[in-house]
């Protein structure tokens, strides 16, 4: 019996578990089949990896939040001989994850109990091929963790090519994930927001994933969009910009957490809906 409530196990998928804190189902991870990837905010994580390197090609990967390190494992078991850090503050939270699921020997991943700014600022310049900001306090992300200040940080720590990756939750009209986004998109080049089409229309409470840097493909990444089990919206280039509507980044003086899912509903954090059938195998 497994005494962590925090892990609760998917009934479903024998040896599967889902991290849940607060209520909320914040990750999830099959360690018998680390590329199996059962929602599909993290789907669309895994889609800016393959995008950005082929299956077997080393990455050098920084994780921002650790939860049941999904896609450090996903990243171990296509790209064997990559390089990753996760900053997890939560100590006690990765003991638990890593007794029901262990990390494979030599899978490259290292865990740091930090904070993400602290950890960040602890590399060394020019490191990192992708950073992952995937990070929640109970249901929010932290606000330090979207503002201008830390994507300089991150900026640092990328190579010249790096690309940067960010999930969120918000809701239309979408006050704080414009802020967001207007940060990574002030900072990187060829920034990408995908979005599931009820969450863009209004219609619920949801994830915004986006990404830019030198190798964000779009083209690639609206493929494997338009044939995902639960399609979504890739924003790009004008469109983006229009929905972006001149929003101005958070910085560090202003910077505040991101909104609380509404009230008297079920959820998870990430929102989005679980895909059974979707794995997130194979590169794009």
């Amino acid at each position: 019996m497994i005494a962590d409530p925090r892990l609760v196990p998917d009934r479903e998928r024998p040896g599967a578990w889902y991290v849940r804190v607060g209520g909320a189902d914040q990750s999830y991870v099959d360690p018998g089949d680390p590329t199996y990837l059962e929602f599909d905010y993290i789907q669309q994580l895994a889609v800016v990896a393959d995008c950005l390197a082929a299956p077997g090609e080393r990455l050098r990967a920084v994780h921002v939040g650790g939860g049941g390190l999904t896609l450090p494992r996903y990243i171990a078991a296509t790209r064997p001989t990559s390089a990753q850090i996760v900053f997890e503050p939560d100590a006690s939270l990765t003991a638990a994850v890593r007794a029901v699921a262990p990390l494979p020997k030599r899978s490259g991943v290292k865990v740091r109990p930090c904070d993400g700014r602290r950890g960040l600022a602890a590399l060394s310049a020019d490191y990192a091929d992708l950073v992952v900001i995937d990070a929640f306090a109970g249901a929010q992300t932290p606000p330090e963790l979207a503002t201008r200040e830390c994507f300089g940080e991150v900026a640092r720590v990328l190579a010249a090519d790096g690309v940067v990756a960010m999930n969120l939750t918000d809701l239309a009209p979408f006050a704080y994930g414009r802020r967001v986004v207007a940060g990574i998109a002030e900072r990187f080049r060829a920034a990408c927001l995908a979005v599931e089409s009820s969450t863009l229309k209004g219609r619920r409470f949801g994830n915004l994933v986006v990404a830019a840097g030198g190798r964000v493909d779009p083209v690639r990444w609206a493929r494997r969009a338009a044939g995902a089990p639960f399609p979504y919206r890739l924003l790009t280039g004008p469109e983006l910009v229009r929905w972006l509507g001149g929003a101005v980044p958070w910085t560090d003086a202003d910077a505040a957490s991101s909104p609380l899912p509404p009230t008297g509903r079920g959820f998870r954090v990430p929102y989005n809906r679980p895909c059974p059938s979707a794995s997130g195998r194979g590169g794009a």
